[in-house]
C-alpha cells in the first residue's frame, strides 16, 4: 500500500496483530454488580421492569438524591464529609482543511516524477488511511512541517475563552510508545504553551449544580496546539486496526484550574466550552460526533481544617459525552471516598469508564512528567504570533453563546429556556434554521401580503412562534421517529410557508401539524400544492356558527361552566376550545373560539 492509501481494499487498514485482551482494558467489560431485591420488590413484579427499577435507583443513590446507602457503600453523611476536586483536560479538533504539521507529496500533473508539496487534508473520508502524509506514518527522514493557517482557530478559540495570546511559544516531543502514535512522541506545547490565563464562568442557567449557587468562575491554565493520534478499531479478540487519516489532525487542549466541586458543574462546563468553541466557529464538530473529548483528573479529601492540600488524583480518559463526564465523576468519587474510608490509599493511575458502568477501571499507572521524557522538539522553531494578527482575529470573532442568548431574549422576546436551547442544540444547526426561518417568513410577508416593515412587538410575537415550532413542534417529530436534526428534513422556506398560512388564518392550527408532519416524512410536494390538493386551506366560519358551536357545548357541560363562572376556574375553557376545535373539523380557529366563549361566559 502507498502512503496515501491508495492500496488495495483490504490494505486500507493498518494492522496492529500482535495485542491481546488483556492489553485493551479501557474497552474490557467494567465490573458490574447486581443485587436483586425480589422480595422487597414483590414476587408479583416483571423481571423487566424490576431490573429497570433497579438502575434507576443505583443512579439516584449514587447522585444523593434518596437516602440510603450507595452501591459503593458509602452514606450520604459519609460523602458529605469529603470534599471533590476536579480538573479538566479538554481536546478538540480544530476546523482546519489542513493538518498540523503535515505536507502531503504528490505527483505533479504533466510532469513525470516530480513532487509537489501541499498541507494533507483533515477531511473526513470513509476510507481509512487516504489522508496520510508520510510525516504521519513517521516514514525515515519526515519532518514536521507547521501549517500555519491551522494557527488562525486555534487563537480564535483562545480568545473566546478569554485566554492572553503568547507572542511567542515553542513546541515540545512527550515520549510515549503506543501503536496510534508510530514516531514514538506526540508534538505538544507542555513548557510554552501559545495561550494562557483565561476563565469561563457558569451561571444556574448552565445547569451548575445547585450547591455552586448562582454561578461558579473556572480559571483556564492555558490552551496548547498538539497533534492528534490515529483511530483505533478493535477487532476481537486479540487484533487492533489503526487508521492513520486523523494523525496530526489539529488539536488545541483546554486545562483547566482543579477548581470544579460537583460533578454536574463539571459536566456544565464542558458543555459550555464546547458552546463557546462552536460559536467561534473553531472547531468541526462537538462530543458526540468525536470532535472534543474529555479527561477528567479527581481526587477527594476530607473537610477539615487542616488538610489544605489536594488528595492524590487519578485520571479518567477519553470521556465522549456530557454526561459521560458526569457520571464518570460521581462514580470515581465513589471508589475514592470508599477506598480511603476502608483505610487504604488512593494510586495515581488513568482509569477508564464506559457509558451505563457503575465504575471506573484502571487502565495503568499514572504517567509523570519524568516518564514522558519532555523536550524541545529540534526540528520545529518558535511559534511568532504578531499581535496585529491577534488584533484581526479579535475584531471578526463571532458573538459568544451568552450574547446571542441575551439577543434572543431581549430583542425577540424568547423565553430564557428556549433561548439557551436553540444555542445548544444540534452543534448550533438548530439555531441556524431558526434565522433561516425567520427571514424566509420576512420575504414571504413582503411577497404575499406587501408588509415591507415590522415592528418590534411584532417581531417578537413571530419569532415566538417560529421558536416553539423549531424546538417543540419539530422537536417532537424528532423525537417520535428518533432521527437526529437535519435543515434539509423540512426546508427553511416550507416551514416558514406553514408559519404564514397559519398567522394569516389561511390554514388552522391543526392543519399546520399536519402539514409539518407531511413534510417531515417526505412528502416532496410543495406546501401550497399540498393544501390545494388536499383541500385543506380555511373555511371560515361566520360568527353565527361559532355561537352556535360554543352555545351547545356550554349546554351539554352545566357543571364545568359552573365551575369556571362562580369558582374561577379559567383552565377548563381549555376543553371547551378543544372540542370545537374537534367539532369544525379544520374550520375553528382556536384564538376565535375562545374569544366567543369567554363572551358567552
Amino acid at each position: 500500500m502507498d502512503v496515501c492509501g491508495k492500496g488495495k481494499k483490504n490494505d486500507l487498514w493498518h494492522h496492529h496483530g500482535a495485542w491481546t485482551a488483556s492489553s485493551r482494558s479501557p474497552f474490557s467489560d467494567a465490573r458490574r454488580l447486581l443485587q436483586t431485591q425480589a422480595s422487597a420488590l414483590g414476587d408479583n413484579v416483571p423481571f423487566r421492569k424490576q431490573l429497570k427499577d433497579e438502575a434507576k435507583q443505583r443512579k439516584q443513590i449514587a447522585r444523593g438524591n434518596v437516602s440510603g446507602i450507595s452501591e459503593d457503600g458509602i452514606d450520604n453523611a459519609t460523602s458529605a464529609a469529603w470534599e471533590l476536586t476536579v480538573g479538566l483536560e479538554i481536546h478538540a479538533q480544530l476546523n482546519t482543511e489542513r493538518k498540523l504539521f503535515s505536507s502531503k507529496f504528490q505527483q505533479a500533473h504533466h510532469v513525470p516524477l516530480k513532487l509537489t508539496c501541499q498541507g494533507a487534508s483533515t477531511s473526513a473520508s470513509e476510507q481509512p488511511n487516504a489522508h496520510v502524509a508520510p510525516f504521519d506514518f513517521a516514514l525515515p527522514g519526515t519532518q514536521p512541517d507547521l501549517q500555519y493557517a491551522t494557527v488562525i482557530p486555534a487563537i480564535r478559540a483562545a480568545l473566546a475563552l478569554g485566554c492572553q495570546i503568547q507572542n511567542r511559544s515553542r513546541f515540545d516531543r512527550k515520549h510515549y510508545f503506543y501503536a496510534d502514535q508510530p514516531a514514538g512522541y506526540q508534538i505538544t506545547q507542555y513548557y510554552q504553551p501559545f495561550a494562557t490565563s483565561g476563565r469561563i464562568i457558569l451561571h444556574d442557567l448552565d445547569g451548575i449544580a445547585p450547591e455552586d449557587a448562582r454561578f461558579v468562575e473556572i480559571e483556564i491554565q492555558k490552551v496548547q496546539l498538539e497533534q492528534d493520534t490515529a483511530k483505533t478499531v478493535l477487532q476481537p479478540p486479540s487484533e487492533a486496526m489503526l487508521d492513520y487519516n486523523r494523525v496530526s489532525h489539529p488539536l488545541i487542549e483546554i486545562i483547566t484550574m482543579p477548581q470544579i466541586h460537583q460533578p454536574r458543574t463539571a459536566a456544565a462546563c464542558v458543555k459550555k466550552i464546547q458552546a463557546i468553541l462552536q460559536a467561534a466557529n473553531a472547531v468541526t464538530t462537538g462530543m458526540e460526533l468525536g470532535g472534543l473529548r474529555a479527561d477528567v483528573n479527581v481526587s477527594v479529601r476530607r473537610k477539615i481544617q487542616s488538610q489544605k492540600t489536594l488528595g492524590q488524583r487519578t485520571e479518567i480518559k477519553n470521556l465522549s459525552s456530557i454526561k459521560a463526564v458526569e457520571d464518570a465523576i460521581i462514580a470515581e468519587r465513589n471508589r475514592q471516598i470508599s477506598v480511603l474510608e476502608s483505610g487504604g490509599t488512593i494510586k495515581g493511575e488513568t482509569r477508564g469508564w464506559t457509558l451505563g458502568a457503575s465504575d471506573t477501571v484502571k487502565l495503568r499507572g499514572k504517567e509523570g512528567e519524568v516518564d514522558y521524557r519532555y523536550m524541545p522538539d529540534p526540528d520545529l522553531g518558535p511559534l511568532l504570533i504578531g499581535s496585529e494578527l491577534i488584533i484581526k482575529v479579535a475584531e471578526t470573532l463571532p458573538q459568544s453563546p451568552d450574547h446571542i442568548v441575551k439577543e434572543l431574549v431581549e430583542q425577540l422576546g424568547l423565553t430564557l429556556k428556549d433561548a439557551k436551547t436553540l444555542v445548544e442544540l444540534d452543534d448550533g444547526m438548530r439555531l441556524d434554521y431558526f434565522d433561516l426561518v425567520r427571514a424566509e417568513l420576512e420575504a414571504l410577508r413582503y411577497r404575499l401580503d406587501g408588509q415591507s416593515t415590522i415592528n418590534a412587538a411584532d417581531e417578537k410575537q413571530s419569532s415566538v412562534v417560529i421558536a416553539n415550532w423549531v424546538l417543540h413542534e419539530m422537536g417532537g417529530l424528532l423525537s417520535a421517529s428518533e432521527v437526529s436534526f437535519s435543515v434539509d428534513r423540512v426546508p427553511a422556506e416550507d416551514l416558514a410557508y406553514i408559519i404564514f398560512m397559519l398567522a394569516t388564518e389561511r390554514i388552522t392550527g391543526r392543519t399546520a401539524k399536519q402539514l409539518l408532519g407531511k413534510k417531515f416524512h417526505g412528502d416532496t410536494r410543495d406546501v401550497g400544492s399540498i393544501i390545494r390538493n388536499e383541500n385543506l386551506g380555511l373555511v371560515h366560519l361566520s360568527e353565527e356558527e361559532y355561537v352556535s358551536m360554543a352555545r351547545k357545548l356550554l349546554n351539554d357541560h352545566p357543571v364545568m361552566v359552573a365551575q369556571i363562572k362562580d369558582k374561577g376556574h379559567i383552565g377548563k375553557l381549555g376543553f371547551f376550545i378543544g372540542q370545537m376545535m374537534r367539532k369544525g373539523e379544520g374550520k375553528v380557529i382556536a384564538q376565535r373560539a375562545e374569544a366567543i366563549l369567554k363572551k358567552l361566559l
